[in-house]
């Protein structure tokens, strides 16, 4: 009698890893039986006929396939994928805010709005000026919010915010591409997909099932990140050697690349344990810094020298990821046990 209501459920049980289904399909589709059929013949003959499944069901098993599928708890490999992107997308995250700190103190020693801090030098103060100049400064400044809601564990507001602050690059581009002129520093086309529209997207892999983030790291990588990248930068450019700086897309490789180096003799440790989830998540951003390096080589087409350092700084890259990627196959072997179907009421 139920056979039509149970073919329809089946069906959108479709959603779920097979793997998942193996094992709670027949106790699912019971329970979602259950909640309809009333014990009256003629009653359930109606049911089955013209019950179920309704919208929130539908949304709740869409919802943990989408989980499962980005690496909730018990999901094989998939389990260190969902790690390691969580993890990328926070590191990407502290890039951006990183970038906004710098572009704080600039307009801090341009304004002298902390009297007691030295003005930086004069290569270095930029005025604002102008509406897009404005939103430019105050979207950046979001990605510090966006930074530490996914840090502490706020992920609805953390989405809410990032998908915000990619409107006005996304603006900034599209005027750009109709009148040929740039309104503000924003970035560019491969900048806004690999670090503004791909974060956002992957915040889906931030959801309850997830294991907590440790906050405290990731809060203190802030000060300490803006330190180790911009304190150098700003030692060449203050002392005149600005010419020693790579382009951002080269910068982002060296990052990586040093972070690969710095994490190889714990991949390479017997002793030491968990490093493979780090390990993994520095492929991720080796993959990113890497595509953004490929596409804007174009920029450098009449520049065969530039050319060469941009391909030496992808093999660069190559070379450092070829150090983590033993360690990053191993993660994937040990996992939790798969979730209860409870997890759909969610």
């Amino acid at each position: 009698m139920s056979s039509d209501l149970e073919r329809r459920y089946r069906r959108v049980l479709r959603l779920l890893p097979g793997w998942y289904r193996e094992q709670w399909e027949e106790d699912m589709v019971a329970a979602f039986l259950d909640s309809w059929l009333t014990g009256d013949p003629e009653a359930d003959e109606y049911i089955s006929k013209a019950a179920g499944p309704s919208s929130a069901e539908v949304a709740s098993v869409a919802g943990l396939a989408v989980r499962l599928y980005l690496g909730g708890p018990g999901t094989a490999r998939r389990y260190a994928w969902g790690q390691a992107l969580r993890r990328a997308v926070l590191a990407v995250l502290l890039l951006h805010a990183v970038l906004a700190v710098d572009i704080l103190v600039f307009l801090e020693g341009n304004r002298r709005l902390v009297g007691w801090l030295p003005a930086p030098p004069g290569s270095l103060a930029v005025a604002p000026g102008g509406v897009w100049d404005a939103v430019f400064y105050l979207a950046s400044v979001t990605w510090i919010a966006v930074f530490v809601a996914l840090a502490v564990g706020h992920y609805r507001t953390g989405r809410v915010l990032a998908a915000l602050a990619i409107v006005p690059n996304l603006a900034a581009l599209l005027q750009a591409q109709l009148t040929g002129i740039m309104p503000a520093p924003f970035g560019s086309w491969p900048f806004w997909a690999l670090f503004d529209l791909a974060p956002v997207l992957a915040m889906t892999a931030f959801h309850r099932d997830a294991p907590p983030t440790a906050r405290r790291p990731w809060l203190l990588a802030l000060p300490a990140g803006y330190l180790l990248v911009y304190g150098p930068l700003l030692a060449l450019e203050a002392t005149g050697n600005s010419a020693w700086l790579p382009d951002f897309p080269g910068l982002c490789c060296i990052i990586v690349s040093l972070a690969c180096l710095a994490h190889a003799p714990r991949a390479w440790s017997r002793r030491a344990a968990g490093t493979g989830l780090w390990s993994l998540t520095l492929i991720l951003l080796a993959a990113v810094a890497g595509a953004n390096r490929l596409l804007t080589l174009t920029d450098y087409v009449n520049d065969p020298h530039l050319i060469k350092v941009s391909l030496a700084e992808l093999l660069i890259v190559l070379a450092a990821v070829a150090l983590v990627a033993p360690d990053a196959a191993r993660a994937q072997a040990v996992t939790p046990a798969p979730p209860h179907p409870s997890a759909v009421a969610g």
